[in-house]
């Protein structure tokens, strides 16, 4: 079983440590932070009034094992973003689809969402696997491309509604 509490200043250097390569930092989260992560990056993020970011903790262990953010707007989105196990060591074991069940359910019924969304990239097919479980589906109106060191790859958008 796995809770989501508050992320803030005194896990920065977990998170950085977690980010070990830039294509790392890219899958998990897009072009907002520039390779190597900072204290100083971490510092100006958990500032954005419309972030929510988590620490993903293993409540049997009582251990940090990954990050989650939801981005909540005005228009009633979340946007789930920036989702990582960064224990290699517990990948592949289906925490992902937990993680994300969580933050479905806590835009629903603490947000008052009417919508969840979200943005993969087209090469992430576990994580893709894992969204489409927890019932979420592709947006080709929202897709589009990107350019990630000198190849072209595609970001899919995927939402969930009500």
């Amino acid at each position: 079983m796995l809770k989501l509490t508050q992320f803030d200043q005194a896990d920065f250097n977990r998170l950085i440590s977690w980010v070990e390569s830039e294509e790392l930092l890219i899958q998990f989260a897009g072009p907002i932070f520039t390779f190597p992560l900072t204290t100083d990056q971490l510092a100006i993020y958990i500032t954005d009034k419309n972030r929510i970011p988590f620490k993903v903790i293993d409540s049997e262990t009582d251990e940090v094992i990954g990050h989650a953010e939801i981005y909540f707007s005005e228009n009633k989105t979340a946007k789930l973003c920036r989702i990582l196990i960064g224990d290699k060591t517990k990948r592949g074991h289906g925490l992902g689809e937990e993680i994300v069940k969580q933050l479905v359910e806590f835009s629903f019924n603490k947000l008052g969402a009417s919508k969840i969304e979200l943005n993969v990239y087209d090469w992430n097919t576990s994580a893709i696997k894992c969204y489409k479980k927890v019932g979420f589906e592709a947006n080709s109106s929202k897709t589009r491309k990107v350019i990630f060191n000198n190849s072209e790859c595609t970001s899919i958008n995927m939402t969930l509604k009500r």
